[in-house]
């Protein structure tokens, strides 16, 4: 019939209202990316540039955005049976951290082991090192790490707890002084609350990315104060240790990374409305926001050093920019490489890897509300 869709995709309506969430994931991980480089390019130049202010602006809603936008679709396979459940939401994550931790362990072999004399050897203490990374989440992969913990404990609790007790006692573990427990923990606190709003309130972060597209003027207006505010709160001094600006204050971190998440949202579901090519690459790079993620380390690395090893005198913002491409654009390009060869398993699940291998991913493009009496 003319003008039908096919049964198993989205129509062409529906793809252009939900693009804002690949925009707003590629604007996530090239903000991850970026503070990696450009700390890691400071140490390694010993000092600091412009894109030192970008980093620290952006501290307050990075991390918490790309949680909330990784819960946003957790509706759609909570309540299925556990085999399910977990094919797509543990056993995934958990093949490319296990893969990437070993690869990236491989490269850091020489820093992994220097300390191993009187240990067992090298091989004993890279064994040892392995074994610890599947207890606390190693390097850069702990996100991925972290993904799976959240599945699975709010798979656990959403029938038992209720929604807003649930949502409270997250928000007070991200109130609760940090720095004081296992890396695991931490993380879970400090980010766990927008991991569940991402999943209670899916429905209304939709409905709110609609309304911004229909009403940009305003949203502009919006985007405008906040970034004000976020500013005056992030570079302003509190002389405490362990709070050093205001932004990291107890209930304003929480504030901040609640609305900046809405912030990115916003300024994703306006880009997707106004098109064009910075839109289009960074849709691209949300889309392929896990490749990003899992191989940006090395060309990162490598790029770092020979820059702080040539001599040349470069700006540290300069040089920080550079860095910053160079590991969002390797990874994307190696992975078109070795699409459809063996090396394809870097960035694709293989089958032989699921355990409910017969389930066919559900190309549904809404987000199922996250009620109790959910189906």
């Amino acid at each position: 019939m003319a003008g039908a869709t096919h049964p198993l995709r989205p129509h062409p309506e529906e793809a252009a209202r939900l693009a804002w969430v690949d925009v707003a994931k590629g604007l996530c991980i090239v903000l991850v990316v970026m503070m990696h480089s450009t700390l890691g390019t400071g140490e390694a130049l010993g000092g600091e540039g412009f894109m030192h202010t970008v980093v620290a602006f952006a501290k307050p809603f990075r991390i918490p955005d790309f949680f909330l936008l990784s819960g946003l679709f957790l509706g759609r396979v909570i309540d299925r049976d556990w085999r399910l459940f977990a094919d797509r939401r543990v056993v995934h994550f958990a093949y490319f951290y296990v893969l990437w931790v070993v690869i990236q362990s491989v490269f850091k072999a020489g820093l992994i082991t220097a300390d191993a004399i009187g240990t067992g050897g090298k091989l004993a203490a890279f064994g040892l090192h392995l074994a610890e990374a599947l207890v606390v989440p190693y390097s850069t992969l702990w996100f991925v790490y972290m993904l799976a913990v959240f599945s699975v404990v709010t798979k656990l609790l959403h029938r038992r707890v209720p929604p807003l007790v649930l949502l409270a006692g997250a928000a007070l573990l991200q109130m609760m002084p940090g720095g004081h427990l296992p890396l695991l923990l931490e993380e879970f606190c400090g980010r766990y609350v927008y991991f569940l709003g991402g999943y209670f309130f899916a429905g209304w972060i939709f409905r709110f990315a609609d309304r911004v597209r229909a009403r940009a003027g305003l949203a502009l207006a919006g985007l405008a104060a906040w970034a004000v505010i976020e500013a005056v709160l992030v570079f302003a001094p509190t002389g405490l240790d362990a709070h050093p600006s205001a932004a990291d204050l107890p209930g304003v971190s929480l504030a901040l990374g609640t609305v900046g998440a809405l912030a990115i949202v916003a300024f994703a579901s306006l880009m997707s409305r106004a098109g064009g090519p910075v839109t289009a690459a960074l849709r691209t790079c949300g889309q392929n926001s896990i490749v990003i993620y899992l191989g940006f380390f090395l060309p990162m690395a490598l790029t770092r050093t020979a820059i702080a090893k040539s001599g040349l005198a470069i700006d540290i913002g300069v040089a920080s920019l550079v860095v910053t491409g160079v590991a969002v654009l390797v990874p994307l390009a190696f992975e078109r490489r070795v699409r459809g060869t063996r090396l394809d398993v870097l960035f694709r699940r293989p089958a032989a890897f699921h355990i409910a291998p017969e389930a066919v991913r559900s190309p549904a493009l809404r987000p199922v509300p996250a009620t109790p009496q959910q189906a």
